[in-house]
């Protein structure tokens, strides 16, 4: 009996010492309305939980002030490491600079922070940029291009820009292609895509002969702006591979959309989280100094995939999204291999 207790009391000291704490690990969303951050917390979540680690998170909903309040409340929630999804990658500085002083690591998501000491984990946005640009180019290696971009606040915008350049640079040296239209969208705010490029359509006549839009909720605006004008069948791009793009692929309207797959983003970086959390290197990663700051950061870039009309059956085989969503409503005479 005397044994049993003293065990009992040894098991309640270890406790209160906290050698069996869980590690909180404290997420802060820039904009959670958009559908592919519920993948990415969907992964997270199921990593964290694998891993025994805690899961808590705030939602800024696009306002970079109260993204600074939320990473406050996640570290008085006792966050011991944080994954930011930066809203604005200037205005996030104060909130990454009071965790350092804290000693919490941080880990960029999907949207670089150029901060010593912070772990950048994305896809290769370059490399998105140029698979969009050329399943554009392939379509239509001439006439009149709108490149609709990201948020100027987030460097992803440029990185991807960046990419398409590179594709079609050729092409416009030759005067192959015209850019007609070049414009950010502020928030990556579909509404704002479509705005930008009414405003274009109306400048140049509505003659435009490609679109490459930087993600598939500004080639949802794009398209939306030139349906509205009865222009149809010019190539889009856009990236993400959410629901309502893939489907435009599959129907027509849209060309391409870049998957990144989420699930592996999120997974891996719950991952690297932890691992910073107990003072060890994430695995996988390598030194990369390619931003504005040239910041030497610890990072890790993951593979994304161009998915066209012609390779859409991947995204169903990868349980990404069922055949009856990607297929719903397109016509039986016009519709893909992966819906037949």
């Amino acid at each position: 009996m005397q044994l049993k207790q003293h065990l009992t009391a040894v098991a309640l000291a270890i406790v209160a010492t906290g050698a069996f704490a869980q590690t909180v690990v404290g997420v802060s969303w820039s904009n959670f309305q958009e559908e592919r951050w519920k993948t990415d917390e969907a992964a997270i979540k199921a990593q964290l939980e694998k891993l025994g680690a805690k899961y808590v998170s705030a939602d800024a909903a696009g306002s970079p002030e109260k993204q600074l309040a939320d990473i406050e409340g996640l570290m008085s929630k006792g966050a011991k490491v944080l994954i930011m999804l930066a809203m604005d990658k200037d205005a996030i500085l104060p909130a990454v600079n009071k965790a350092a002083k804290q000693k919490v690591p941080v880990v960029a998501y999907d949207r670089l922070i150029e901060a010593p000491g912070v772990f950048y984990i994305t896809f290769d946005n370059t490399e998105v940029g140029r698979l969009q640009a050329r399943a554009v180019f392939k379509l239509q290696p001439k006439g009149n291009y709108v490149m609709i971009k990201g948020s100027p606040t987030d460097p992803n915008a440029n990185f991807l820009r960046a990419g398409q350049q590179e594709v079609i640079a050729e092409a416009v040296k030759k005067g192959d292609i015209r850019i007609v239209g070049d414009e950010y969208t502020e928030g990556w705010k579909p509404e704002v895509a479509q705005k930008n490029m009414e405003q274009i359509l109306t400048k140049v006549g509505g003659k435009v002969d490609a679109v490459v839009a930087s993600n598939d909720g500004t080639a949802g605006g794009v398209v939306a702006a030139l349906t509205s004008k009865g222009i149809k069948g010019i190539p889009v791009s856009g990236q993400d591979a959410d629901f309502a793009a893939l489907n435009r692929v599959a129907a027509g309207s849209q060309t391409v959309s870049v998957w990144k797959d989420s699930r592996d983003l999120g997974r891996e970086a719950a991952s690297a989280a932890v691992a910073l959390a107990a003072g060890k290197k994430p695995e996988g990663a390598k030194s990369w100094n390619g931003g504005e700051k040239k910041i030497a950061l610890d990072s890790r870039f993951l593979a994304p995939v161009a998915i066209t009309r012609d390779n859409l059956d991947v995204v169903v085989k990868a349980g990404w999204i069922k055949k009856e969503e990607l297929c719903k409503g397109v016509a039986a005479d016009k519709a893909p291999a992966a819906c037949k």
